[in-house]
């Protein structure tokens, strides 16, 4: 199997924009923190199901609803009513290694690497909380993040939403950000696996489509634009023992759905093989 490598030139200012969900991490980083908040009481089994039902619905709509994206931001502000804000941060980061770290993709962290080799920002976007997503980007040494940001007083969650990173709100922060660092956006990348993110997409001049769903991937098609296959999450600490000595590994199709190998991680397949 022939291993290309994308080929990411430095320009001037700009940055590469990452969706979180199922397309830098294999799963729902909302989700993923639910059983820890029913364990510590944030949260009953109702809420969890409720929780994981309305991430379906909104995923399965595309999320281009603007009723269906305000109906969610309402529920989530509501479930998170009076939370003490420290209380979820020490779940999060308690539980940081055991439900993300070992759902990477390795091919997103590669990549997320060569972008910030060619002199790229890069910046996590996404609809999950501030609180949940920052960690997640310091885990992968990402420091810019536009995610969900709730109100809050006196420690606590108001029930009040001040940015929800969802939809055509995530290009309202990736343009405010641009005009703050002075990207021009079309040299900046954009990568995402949902519909409901073809507005970012759109609004930068070189996105790509990741494990999309249908919607996206009959866009990416139409529009010419590379499809990504992400499908090895590997735990951070193996990736950074094996970093060295491996090439870069990722999977490549097309807009019109051609397959073409960008590479595997050299480690993970010594990692499947028996000693």
């Amino acid at each position: 199997m022939n291993h290309l490598r994308l080929h990411l030139p430095p320009v001037g200012p700009s940055a590469a924009f990452f969706d979180l969900d199922k397309t830098v991490i294999a799963k729902s980083s909302a989700l993923a923190f639910g059983r820890p908040f029913y364990r510590d009481g944030l949260i009953s089994r109702r809420d969890m199901v409720q929780s994981a039902y309305a991430q379906l619905m909104f995923r399965l709509g595309g999320g281009s609803d603007e009723q269906a994206m305000a109906r969610t931001r309402d529920y989530l502000a509501a479930l998170c009513k009076g939370w003490r804000v420290e209380q979820v941060q020490q779940i999060v980061a308690e539980t940081l290694d055991e439900l993300i770290n070992p759902y990477v993709y390795a091919e997103a962290a590669t990549l997320i690497a060569e972008h910030q080799a060619a002199g790229r920002d890069v910046v996590l976007v996404s609809a999950s909380g501030d609180e949940m997503v920052r960690p997640i980007g310091a885990l992968l040494g990402i420091t810019d993040i536009i995610a969900t940001r709730m109100s809050i007083v006196d420690g606590r969650y108001s029930g009040e939403v001040e940015f929800y990173a969802a939809g055509p709100s995530k290009v309202v922060g990736v343009r405010e950000l641009a005009a703050e660092r002075g990207y021009n956006l079309a040299d900046c990348y954009a990568y995402s696996d949902s519909s409901s993110d073809l507005p970012l997409l759109e609004s930068v001049g070189h996105p790509s489509a990741v494990n999309p769903d249908r919607a996206l991937r009959r866009a990416a098609v139409e529009n010419g634009w590379p499809v990504l296959e992400f499908r090895h999450p590997i735990p951070l600490g193996r990736r950074l023992r094996d970093r060295p000595a491996v090439p870069v590994a990722a999977a490549l199709g097309v807009g019109v759905g051609a397959a073409i190998g960008l590479a595997i991680y050299a480690r993970h397949r010594r990692a499947r093989t028996p000693a």
